[in-house]
């Protein structure tokens, strides 16, 4: 085995492994912070005994096992040891002596909700939120997240500390909330999955316009919540949503990284098994109404379509109108206008967009621009492209919107 092999290995292991380490760890600790510093201890001594000993057959057991001992001892250090041996026996009677160590072997499942829960409580801030969520539940360094987003590394490691700091002061509890918290918690925890999944979709920043790892990232942790939570409709919705949305990945970009817009889009090269997920999840939601299921079934109405002609505009429309109803803000009336535009004519969309106020929101004047070069006012439609790539902050947006301008005055 090569020398580098084994450090592979435990990044791999690690990446797959860590939630389920610290959340259990976390169980025991009842602290976050301590939860991955301990786990982290466990993969330090991983990386230096694995390229030595050579990589064990049960990898994942291993760190769970060498992180279950560093509790232990964190434990007996802090003098709270013999409390947690009196919980576990007065929970196994039968025991002669309590096993604190099989303990943290309890259902998994419970452990990484709670993690979930806890790295996206609503007293943490959005970004904290995101940063600290793929840190424990990504497995992602401070390094991988500032790239990521295009922030310091520095910038991030103060998010995440914060986080842990702030989740310690507020004494939040490592435990799923109370059925009265739950649909607050809950929006919490999606938001973040979903803020996650579409920065890699649509980057805001930068030179590229997806990063599919952020998306991969945020598909797994939907995936996770969707089976440790099977009975929410709005965890199947957004893993629908994003199930389907990335099915268009292959299509989105030409040989260069260049922006496809839909329309545009070779709908042969979608990911049909990545659709197929999609709309089995959505099946698990069907006959309610949030906003992620709403979203959802409207991108099944794209997936479903052969062409962007034969899309069912009038239906994404009156999706659109239910979901502005059951969550309204003004990014969903852009794109209900975009709807309405296709379906009932671009003067009827271009009523709802001139009617809205998205200050530093590129979409806007690009949604005003492609509908005002459909009612043949190209003049005002390469002002509002222009105005557009001015206002975007990702490179291959700016180009993609210059690019219509440009080609409006080649053409006119």
């Amino acid at each position: 085995m090569a020398a580098t092999d084994p450090r592979r290995a435990v990044e791999a292991v690690w990446r797959i492994e860590s939630a389920r380490i610290v959340a259990g760890l976390a169980r025991i600790v009842r602290d976050v912070g301590l939860a991955e510093e301990l786990a982290q201890d466990a993969l330090v001594i991983a990386l230096e005994r694995w390229p030595v000993d050579g990589v064990p057959d049960q990898p994942g057991a291993w760190l769970m096992a060498t992180a279950k001992h560093r509790a232990i001892d964190a434990l007996r250090r802090s003098g709270t040891y013999q409390r947690k041996l009196e919980e576990i026996g007065r929970a196994t009677p039968e025991a002669e002596e309590p096993d604190l160590a099989g303990a943290l072997d309890d259902y998994v499942g419970d452990d990484v909700l709670r993690l979930i829960f806890t790295t996206c409580h609503p007293v943490l801030s959005t970004e904290s939120r995101v940063a600290l969520t793929l840190r424990l539940l990504g497995g992602l360094t401070t390094g991988e997240i500032a790239r990521a987003y295009l922030v310091p590394e520095a910038t991030v490691g103060q998010r995440i500390s914060r986080a842990k700091r702030t989740l310690a002061e507020k004494r939040v509890p490592f435990e799923l909330p109370p059925p009265a918290e739950a649909g607050e918690r809950l929006a919490s925890v999606l938001e973040a999955v979903y803020l996650i999944f579409n920065e890699g979709y649509a980057a805001t920043a930068g030179t590229d316009w997806l990063r599919p790892a952020l998306c991969e990232e945020a598909l797994r942790l939907g995936r996770i919540l969707a089976a440790l939570a099977p009975r929410e409709p709005e965890v199947h919705g957004l893993v629908a949503l994003m199930e389907l949305q990335a099915s268009r990945t292959p299509a989105r970009t030409d040989p260069r990284g260049n922006p496809i817009l839909l329309q545009d889009q070779d709908r042969g090269r979608w990911d049909r098994l990545l659709i197929r997920r999609g709309l089995a999840a959505l099946a698990h939601a069907e006959g309610t109404f949030g906003p992620y299921v709403l979203q959802a079934e409207i991108a099944a109405c794209h997936a479903r379509a052969r062409s962007n002609e034969q899309t069912d505009w009038e239906r994404i429309a009156a999706l659109y109108a239910v979901l502005a109803h059951v969550s309204p803000s003004p990014v969903v009336e852009l794109n209900r206008a975009v709807a309405v535009g296709h379906a009932y004519g671009a003067a009827h969309g271009l009523e709802i967009v001139d009617g809205l106020v998205l200050p530093h929101y590129p979409l806007l004047p690009a949604v005003r621009a492609d509908l005002l070069a459909r009612l043949g006012r190209d003049a005002e439609a390469r002002a509002e492209f222009e105005r557009a790539a001015r206002m975007s902050g990702n490179a291959r947006t700016r180009d993609l919107f210059q690019a219509r301008a440009d080609a409006l005055s080649a053409d006119r």
